[in-house]
């Protein structure tokens, strides 16, 4: 009877720390809404309208024709293509990954959790040292490539083999807590029914983490095609060839064509902007039909 009274006294008031929260004077709520405006204004809005200010100061037409210049060009396709290669990868890697930690037990399952996070760990600039120093001529494996006439290193398998190593845990991260919050009942319920595994996958797991791996998608996305440090050390800054859009943007700030630089870094901003705005609506599908994204 206690513990009935207790469920409905509970359940009726607020927790106090929330309470508390909200009893908070207006001056105080004021001010830390007011640090928190000051501080997003400084540190995100301002940069992103200066981006667009430096890349319109010459006029549209030529942050048009920056855009337009063939090595410009170039540098889009590849980081495209890069992005390409590497979110539907990472994509299939992450829900494998995040299947196996969450619905199986096996020994160096920890050790496989701790390596999915290493990249989060490890500097993007040390990662493309690794792999020069596996695939470069000196490397590893560089006298056996130089046998077989592969190149990995300065060319466009060493920037895709960089960029997946920096971005394979996102759709994992994003998925390892969704899946453990969801259980496996209706996925033995469904193998309980007949379903294969197949079957099993397509109609239960994959509607249940939709969202999830949409919203993981999404972010890694967003840094397979700002990624810097990595693609920086294993590309060789060729024009017309590795050189991928952040890559270009700092090329062309280093000769002083300002306004080219920042032409393309808008270019960049804005594809930041579509992210976040992906973001924010698979976030609020996920929260109407009462999923975790």
């Amino acid at each position: 009877m206690a513990t009935a009274d207790w469920t409905v006294h509970s359940a009726a008031q607020p927790p106090p720390a929330l309470v508390s929260a909200r009893s908070e004077p207006l001056w105080v709520r004021a001010i830390l809404i007011a640090v928190a405006l000051l501080f997003l204004g400084s540190f995100l809005v301002l940069p992103l309208i200066a981006v667009f200010g430096y890349a319109l100061q010459d006029g549209w037409r030529v942050a048009l024709a920056a855009i337009r210049e063939p090595h410009a060009l170039a540098a889009i396709r590849l980081t495209l293509l890069v992005a390409a290669i590497c979110v539907p990868l990472n994509a299939a890697f992450g829900l494998a990954a995040a299947w196996c930690i969450t619905r199986f037990e096996f020994r160096g399952k920890n050790l496989l959790v701790s390596l999915i996070d290493l990249p989060f760990a490890v500097s993007p600039v040390i990662s493309g040292l690794i792999f020069v120093l596996l695939f470069g001529l000196q490397g590893l494996l560089g006298p056996w490539l130089r046998e077989h006439e592969i190149q990995i290193i300065f060319a466009v398998p060493g920037i895709v083999l960089a960029t997946l190593f920096v971005t394979f845990p996102f759709v994992a991260r994003e998925l390892i807590p969704l899946m453990e919050e969801q259980g496996a009942d209706e996925e033995t319920a469904a193998v309980s029914l007949g379903a294969s595994g197949w079957q099993t996958f397509w109609r239960v797991t994959l509607p249940n983490v939709r969202f999830g791996l949409l919203y993981g998608m999404v972010l890694l996305n967003a840094r397979a095609m700002g990624e810097f440090g990595a693609v920086s050390v294993v590309s060789g800054h060729i024009r017309g060839r590795t050189n991928t859009m952040p890559l270009h943007v700092e090329i062309l700030y280093n000769e002083y064509q300002t306004a080219a630089a920042f032409a393309v870094a808008s270019l960049l901003a804005g594809l930041a902007v579509v992210t976040l705005i992906l973001k924010r609506l698979i976030e609020w599908r996920a929260g109407r039909r009462g999923g975790v994204a």
